[in-house]
Parts: structure tokens; C-alpha cells; sequence
């Protein structure tokens, strides 16, 4: 395949730990979500979404926040980013050394008040005060518009909409933007034109993209958005994860299957595929289920196997 665009270096973010673990019908142990991140922090992972600093009343599976980021051995070139909903989440993960803060609004109005509680314009007065918190401690901000490119409850969202939010963003000091595809309504074309967009509107800004597989469009979708000269994706370790508060919503792309991909375009992730694979190998047994990653399951493309004749038919 040839790309209009080839880009020589992509970049991969995991966020298993935190939006994976999240929605599991089981907590998964401080020790064993420590031992994992350990491991991902030596695969060639740009960033690693290590929580979420929500109560632990709303996400009982993620109560075990400051333990987790405080016990974590960090890698230099690695980044370790935690969800952030409020002023509170905010003081306790800068008392935790947080690496980069992720603030996480809809696009989509019903969708905010669903997942959020709130409307989006009190979503964003959060930010404010959030980001004035953070004013002076160096810490990195970045704003994630969930449901960029569709909202279960409302449908398609402007592109002009998806700008003037990620405006609001950078004008109060956020360094970054995400375009998530929370419930998987992305098409590639769709995608392709976004992206575009939004590096023509805000030249020089970092550029995540964040998409769910729930209709089996979440790599071809990201072949749309490296092709329109986007060069960091989100994913989950064996496909894990997903959002609650989207009917038939399910989990997001899957690290392993993205990394495998890529590579195969000629794209370095600069991710050792093959320690990937060996973590998300353990996946089940940690989960006690099944993982969607599909290069989990069949192997490389490039892994052959020893033939055996079949019996010959009478």
C-alpha cells in the first residue's frame, strides 16, 4: 500500500490500564496494574495512560490511583498520562507526579451530560479552573474531544463545531488536542477530512487520534488519518476497553494489530512488536476473558509454521 503521505515515525500511546481496566466487571490488583505499565514502559510506547483521578465512588476499578502512578517505574522517554475530571482529581495527581494531565469533554451535548454529568459549558469552566492549577508546575496538558466524529444521541458533528471546542482548548493553555471517536461512528473519509482540517487550522499543534473498532472500521480509519498527516494514535492492549455511555459501543483499536500494521506500511512506531505481543499475551489470564486483538490470536503475518500433510481423502 502506498500512502500520499509516508511518514517515517509514528507515534503509539497505550491506554489499556486506564481506559481498558475502567469498565472491567472485576478490579484488577495495584501489583499486577504496576507490573504491566512496567513492562509497557519498555516496548517503545510514547505515552502510557496510567489512570484515571475520578472518585472512586464513579470508578470503583480505578481507586487505586495514587498507589499505581506513585509505584510505577518510569522510563525517560516515556509519558505517563492521567485522566483528569476536576479541581480534586487535578491536586491529586500533581501531588503524584503526573507527566501529562488528559481533559476529556464531548463534542456532543447528551453525550457530556451522560458521561460527564454536566453540559459542556460546565465542562469547560472546570478546565479553567483546572488549568489555573496547573499554571507554573510545568505539567502538560492535553484536551480530548470525545464523540469528534459522532455522537450516539445527536449524530454527526460539524467540523466547525470540532474547531471552535479545540480552539477554547488552546486558548486556555492546553498544549495538545485529541479527536476521539469515543463510540466508533469514525468512517475513513470522514476522518481523512477532519484531520486535514484541523492541521490546516492549527498548524504546528500536537494532534492525537483516538478511535474505537465497534464496526470494524478503527485501522482503516487510522490509514485515513496517517495518510491526511496525522502522527499519534491512541490504542489498548488487546483491543481492550470501550465506552459505557454508548449503545453497542466497543473497544477501542488494539495496540498489538495497530503496531502490526503499521509496519507493515513501512511505518516505524518505534515499538518492539514482539514485547508487545508477550504482554498482551497474559491479558486474559489477568482478566479471566477473552481480548478482541486479533495478531494476539493468528500470529505475524510473517510467522510461518511447519506444514503436516493431510490424510488423503478416500
Amino acid at each position: 500500500m502506498r500512502l500520499s503521505k509516508s511518514p517515517t515515525r509514528v507515534s503509539i500511546n497505550d491506554v489499556a490500564v486506564r481506559d481498558g481496566f475502567q469498565s472491567e466487571p472485576m478490579f484488577v490488583p495495584t501489583e499486577v496494574k504496576i507490573r504491566l505499565i512496567d513492562r509497557l514502559s519498555q516496548s517503545g510506547l510514547a505515552k502510557i495512560e496510567v489512570t484515571s483521578f475520578v472518585s472512586p465512588r464513579a470508578i470503583p476499578n480505578l481507586r487505586d490511583a495514587e498507589e499505581v502512578m506513585r509505584g510505577i517505574a518510569r522510563a525517560a522517554d516515556v509519558i505517563y498520562v492521567s485522566l483528569v475530571p476536576n479541581e480534586r482529581g487535578c491536586e491529586r495527581a500533581l501531588a503524584c507526579g503526573v507527566g501529562e494531565i488528559n481533559l476529556v469533554m464531548s463534542a456532543g451535548e447528551r453525550h457530556n451530560l451522560a458521561n460527564m454529568r454536566m453540559t459542556c459549558e460546565q465542562s469547560l469552566e472546570q478546565f479553567r479552573c483546572v488549568m489555573a492549577m496547573i499554571k507554573g508546575t510545568g505539567v502538560r496538558v492535553n484536551g480530548t474531544i470525545a464523540t469528534a466524529f459522532g455522537c450516539p444521541f445527536e449524530g454527526d458533528q460539524a467540523p466547525s463545531k470540532i474547531m471552535r471546542t479545540a480552539a477554547r482548548y488552546l486558548d486556555m493553555g492546553m498544549r495538545s488536542v485529541t479527536l476521539a471517536d469515543t463510540t466508533g461512528m469514525a468512517a475513513p473519509l470522514q476522518v481523512g477530512e477532519l484531520v486535514q482540517i484541523f492541521l490546516q487550522t492549527f498548524r504546528g499543534v500536537p494532534l492525537t487520534l483516538h478511535f474505537h473498532n465497534t464496526r470494524g472500521m478503527g485501522l482503516a480509519n487510522v490509514i485515513a488519518a496517517v495518510d491526511a498527516g496525522a502522527r499519534s494514535f491512541d490504542a489498548s492492549l488487546g483491543g481492550i476497553g470501550g465506552c459505557p455511555f454508548a449503545p453497542g459501543a466497543t473497544g477501542n483499536i488494539c495496540t498489538e494489530d495497530l503496531v502490526h500494521m503499521l509496519e507493515l506500511c513501512g511505518i516505524d512506531t518505534g515499538v518492539d512488536l514482539d514485547r508487545l505481543l508477550a504482554i498482551a499475551k497474559d491479558l486474559p489470564r489477568i482478566l479471566g476473558h477473552d481480548v478482541p486483538g486479533q495478531v494476539l490470536k493468528a500470529g505475524k503475518r510473517t510467522d510461518l509454521h511447519p506444514h503436516q500433510a493431510s490424510p488423503q481423502s478416500v
